[in-house]
């Protein structure tokens, strides 16, 4: 889309986050954008292999050794696994997320190409503990896996999903109806029902969860990535 600036070919930018529709919004290049009901990143387990006594709490017990290559999440650069990090680094501050990071990686996770393989390799029981989408724990327990998601924390991050109209749309009009039509409660309910969404809105939840701010946020993003590519990326 950026390289596509001057001539968008598409209409609608149907993103299931929100740092990447804020960062292209900066950039000019949407519109206008809407958050449509949310999901959540959780901690998920395989119950056949972590009872509920030991199971990490915190982000902070991921990188005790008895989690030591027994985690499965994806690779943080990239979707909602980044921005929950570069969320984390914001209210813990560099240093100790730094730090944190280094001590995750140390503790040879599954690195894996998205939040669907890594809920896939805990269902399997590949991976005891895995950080992953609501969505992505609900697929594999519709098939039965013995996998489950651990109550949201104040490190949790709630990601509505986000629909936009390109700036300059080819067909606007259209664009701004599927928009329009996207939004509405009966189309959200079923989103709900087939547990795409977990929720109608971030403010349906009442849970302490992570608040980014998301312009500073996004004004640090090349130091946040920049710190990811150098701890995560091999």
């Amino acid at each position: 889309m950026i390289a596509e600036k001057n001539h968008p070919q598409c209409d609608i930018f149907w993103n299931n986050e929100e740092l990447r529709t804020r960062q292209l919004a900066a950039q000019g290049l949407l519109e206008k954008w809407v958050a449509v009901g949310c999901r959540s990143r959780r901690i998920a387990v395989n119950t056949n292999k972590v009872s509920l006594t030991p199971a990490p709490r915190t982000f902070a017990d991921l990188t005790n050794q008895i989690w030591r290559g027994k985690i499965a999440l994806a690779y943080p650069l990239f979707g909602t696994t980044a921005a929950h990090f570069l969320a984390l680094r914001q209210v813990w501050g560099d240093e100790h997320w730094q730090a944190w990071c280094r001590a995750l990686a140390a503790n040879k996770p599954f690195l894996v190409e998205g939040n669907s393989v890594a809920a896939k390799l805990v269902a399997k029981g590949e991976a005891w503990v895995g950080l992953t989408d609501s969505d992505d724990i609900a697929a594999e327990q519709r098939e039965g896996a013995p996998i489950m998601a651990l109550p949201l924390t104040e490190e949790s991050l709630l990601i509505p999903n986000t629909i936009a109209v390109v700036h300059d749309a080819p067909h606007r009009r259209s664009a701004k109806e599927l928009l329009e039509y996207l939004q509405r409660p009966e189309v959200v309910g079923e989103l709900i029902a087939a547990h795409a969404l977990e929720g109608v809105s971030l403010q349906s939840v009442t849970n302490a969860t992570l608040k980014p701010d998301w312009d500073k946020l996004l004004a640090d993003l090349d130091t946040g990535t920049a710190r990811l590519k150098e701890i995560f990326l091999r």
